[in-house]
């Protein structure tokens, strides 16, 4: 039973990865897991259930985490630039 759903969520968690591109942590926020969990199911426990699942969900994580410096670029601009903007105006 307790494997069973395991198994679901493990092919849930990847089939939203691979639809979204999801980042790591947003998969595991809408599934309210963490982050760990979310990569031992993909890196782990997805091999052995569905292969070709696992190929491409590993794509998708693989392409965030080549994009993460860029993303994490673009938040702190946008905290700066809000910073500025609180200050202009108070």
């Amino acid at each position: 039973m307790l494997q069973n759903d395991i198994e679901e969520r493990v092919k849930a968690l990847a089939s939203y990865i691979i639809e979204t591109g999801s980042t790591v942590r947003a998969a595991a926020s809408k599934f309210n897991v963490s982050k760990s969990t979310v990569h031992k199911d993909i890196a782990e426990r997805l091999e052995k259930i569905n292969p070709a699942l696992a190929t491409e969900a590993k794509k998708v994580l693989m392409h965030n985490k080549e994009e993460r410096h860029i993303r994490g670029g673009m938040a702190t601009k946008q905290k700066y630039s809000l910073k500025k903007k609180i200050s202009k105006i108070g």
